[in-house]
């Protein structure tokens, strides 16, 4: 049996990590049997982050060598897609990882009001008296981080442009379809779909919660993905 080593569920998702969200999906339609199992430290992990697949032989890192490695055994995750849709999907899949992702980290740990919720989730086993210098320490470097790729030096109001422009393009698809290039969900939802959920499971009511809620169509979608897909 497979293993998807995963953050654990927080704020009423399945990980508070939307890659692992996106791989728990995978697995699910791939038809493997597999198993989650917990972790908050992924530091002893292959590029020390998760999600990570244990398979029989190895222990694969990273959501998109899963997924490589879940086709190499027969799944199909465009299934019925033409090669324009399939490269859509492409496009899709790296909007949402490559700048939407980005967003819902600044949401969560640059946000004074959700950090200490965070603080409490992520940092559970460490001990009591070192918990937050430490989480302190990698909190700063999570920010600083963010500024070194960028999304931290605009503005809130400069933000929200640039996002709302990437909620349209999505909008546009699910106008046509119930989901993003099909009747069904594709290798675009199961990256699409986690990302939109994770920005509306952020604990606190900001700008962006609010914005995903509010919209009945990216509102209803994420529904839609959770009961097309269900997880363990």
């Amino acid at each position: 049996m497979l293993t998807l080593l995963t953050y654990p569920a927080a704020f009423g998702v399945f990980s508070a990590s939307p890659f692992c969200v996106k791989t728990a999906y995978m697995l699910q339609k791939s038809g493997q049997r597999w198993q989650r199992s917990d972790m908050l430290d992924p530091r002893k992990m292959p590029h020390q982050k998760l999600p990570v697949l244990r398979t029989p032989e190895r222990l694969l890192p990273d959501s998109d060598q899963i997924r490589e490695w879940l086709e190499s055994q027969g799944a199909d995750f465009d299934q019925g897609l033409t090669d324009i849709q399939k490269a859509q999907a492409r496009a899709l899949i790296r909007l949402a990882e490559e700048h939407l992702y980005f967003h819902v980290v600044q949401d969560r740990w640059a946000n004074y009001e959700v950090w200490p919720v965070l603080r409490r989730t992520f940092f559970v086993e460490i001990p009591s008296l070192l918990r937050n210098p430490i989480a302190n320490s990698i909190r700063k470097s999570v920010v600083k981080g963010l500024s070194f790729q960028g999304i931290a030096r605009f503005s809130q109001a400069e933000r929200e442009d640039r996002l709302e422009r990437d909620l349209e393009a999505i909008s546009a698809y699910l106008w046509q379809s119930p989901f993003l290039l099909a009747e069904h969900p594709t290798s675009a939802d199961m990256s699409v779909g986690p990302m939109l959920a994770a920005m509306r499971a952020t604990p606190a009511d900001t700008p962006l919660t609010k914005r995903i809620k509010q919209d009945t169509l990216l509102n209803s979608y994420v529904d839609r993905m959770e009961k097309a897909i269900p997880l363990l």
